[in-house]
């Protein structure tokens, strides 16, 4: 079996904890995980904008997933952290309660997700992955945040940037 063979039968993730959660993105999209820092709040931004951070001089708006997912929003913990990834074209900071692995998963092990779930909350969603006795959520990223969720993050950091 070659290794393109190998990639497509199964995918590798970055799985974090979210609200007791446990969610999983595709490794690929991931450009890295940095602790918690101070963020910069930003006037006017959507609810589940946290703000804006300084990442080696590129500005970067980082978005709370608890938030987003309509969680209660809880105190940062040692745990905390900020999974630094590319939606599209932009590059976003997820804020997160814990990230606990890199993990391969079989794409024997991937479902979609069920219609009994389905509702508008469940729109970013591609999938559940079974692990052990683990169900893992399968986010896709390019459906957390709207076009227009990303029109405006995009002028909040032009804005952080002048």
């Amino acid at each position: 079996m070659t290794e393109e063979q190998k990639q497509v039968e199964e995918e590798q993730l970055v799985v974090f904890e979210v609200a007791n959660e446990i969610c999983g993105v595709d490794i690929s999209t991931v450009q890295e995980i940095i602790r918690m820092q101070p963020i910069t709040e930003v006037p006017r931004a959507p609810e589940f904008v946290e703000g804006v951070i300084n990442l080696r001089g590129k500005v970067i708006p980082v978005i709370d997933l608890r938030e987003r997912f309509g969680f209660e929003k809880i105190e940062e913990t040692k745990s905390t952290r900020i999974v630094v990834v590319e939606v599209g074209d932009d590059t976003v900071g997820m804020v997160v309660d814990a990230v606990a692995e890199v993990l391969r998963l079989p794409a024997t092990a991937i479902e979609p997700p069920s219609p009994v779930v389905e509702s508008v909350d469940s729109e970013y969603l591609r999938g559940i992955g079974k692990v052990d006795d683990r169900l893992i959520i399968l986010l896709d990223l390019e459906k957390i945040l709207s076009e227009i969720e990303r029109g405006h993050l995009k002028i909040m950091k032009e804005t952080a940037e002048a």
